[in-house]
């Protein structure tokens, strides 16, 4: 395990991370670095962090109980190499511990008290394991074995279950936090489970999968698919395997939004009646700067594929590898981030003084008091 304090604060307001009041930030992740933004301010850029040993990012947590965030890095498996994990002091801006694995690293996961993360293995490998890990130290505690490819991880916001993406499976998977084996699985989905989320009642997930251009939607209690569905229009272009790379639900469940990253836009849909009725269309939102070419600094995965997250009030939605920030009552662009044109890694931190309280984790989930 290293431990370093290698960060540099290159830009700072009395609005940053800390100052008295309650405040509520966007923070994203370019390659290198933290850039934080002012979600109650227009957007405003108020603090950024230079953070080295945070190159090639392929997952980010945080834990507003014991003030921390966490950070994958390096190799996501197979021919992509090993990673590490770093955890990050979100009052003190400095490097608590990094621990280097012998796999790689994807997209981990915290729970809610802090103590716990699951760290999935990586996309880009025929493994089936998530590492365990103490929050405290980044030392290995555990596995939990689902499909190959582990790539996306979500904790339920109530802290008892897991739920398990990889890339290269049809099932999603489900454990229980507190266990070390899957629970249940979810499917048979389409080829290839990528970007995903669930309600705040785990009733319901909702999956993107490779080649698709759309989402379905899955029973958690029973495994069973509900409903596909298929994007408006035709599907233009070559976009990197998963056209729709970014999936958010609102925090009250009733809409789930997804990306289409070859026609530059965000499907908005009513799934207030599922599993009485299919997903409805409400609208189509066009992007002011479409998902083309790639990130720039980049140290991993440099196509811009897309993400989406959703703000913890439900007034904003965030498009990583755009920029764009969506009013979802108006649904119209409202703001520019620029370093969320460089970036898929996002989440919502709010603060009450010099406390962090909560978080929209990366993944939009539905939540149970939204």
């Amino acid at each position: 395990m290293q431990t370093t304090g290698a960060v540099r604060e290159t830009y700072r307001t009395a609005s940053e991370p800390g100052a008295p009041g309650l405040h509520h930030y966007e923070y994203v992740f370019p390659d290198r670095r933290i850039d934080v933004y002012d979600i109650d301010h227009s957007h405003r850029l108020v603090a950024r962090w230079v953070v080295p040993a945070a190159h090639a990012l392929r997952g980010v947590a945080a834990s507003p109980r014991t003030h921390r965030l966490y950070l994958s890095v390096g190799g996501n498996g197979g021919t992509r190499g090993d990673g590490s994990v770093i955890a990050y002091d979100l009052i003190t801006n400095h490097i608590v511990w990094e621990r280097a694995f012998p796999t790689g690293t994807d997209g981990l996961a915290v729970t809610p008290d802090g103590t716990t993360l699951f760290v999935p293995v990586g996309e880009h490998t025929t493994d089936t394991t998530w590492w365990i890990v103490s929050a405290a130290h980044g030392r290995v505690t555990g596995a939990i074995h689902a499909g190959p490819g582990p790539h996306n991880t979500i904790v339920a916001p109530d802290g008892r279950h897991v739920y398990l993406g990889p890339r290269n499976s049809r099932f999603l998977f489900v454990a229980s936090t507190s266990g070390a084996h899957a629970l249940r699985r979810i499917g048979p989905l389409l080829p290839g489970v990528r970007p995903f989320t669930i309600d705040g009642r785990q009733r319901f997930a909702y999956t993107t999968a490779t080649g698709f251009l759309g989402f379905q939607v899955s029973s958690i209690a029973t495994g069973r698919l509900l409903f596909t569905v298929r994007a408006p229009g035709a599907r233009r272009g070559r976009p990197l395997g998963t056209p729709s790379h970014g999936i958010s639900l609102t925090p009250d469940s009733r809409e789930v939004d997804v990306i289409d990253v070859p026609n530059g836009a965000v499907h908005a849909y009513d799934v207030s009646r599922v599993p009485a009725e299919p997903p409805r269309l409400l609208a189509t939102i066009r992007l002011a700067h479409p998902l083309i070419g790639s990130e720039s600094p980049c140290g991993g995965d440099c196509g811009r594929a897309g993400w989406l997250q959703a703000s913890l009030d439900g007034r904003y939605l965030y498009v990583g590898d755009s920029g764009d920030v969506l009013d979802v009552r108006r649904r119209r662009v409202t703001a520019f981030l620029p370093a969320l044109h460089n970036s898929r890694y996002l989440l919502e931190l709010d603060w009450r003084g010099r406390t962090p309280i909560r978080t929209s984790t990366r993944s939009g989930v539905g939540r149970v008091d939204g």
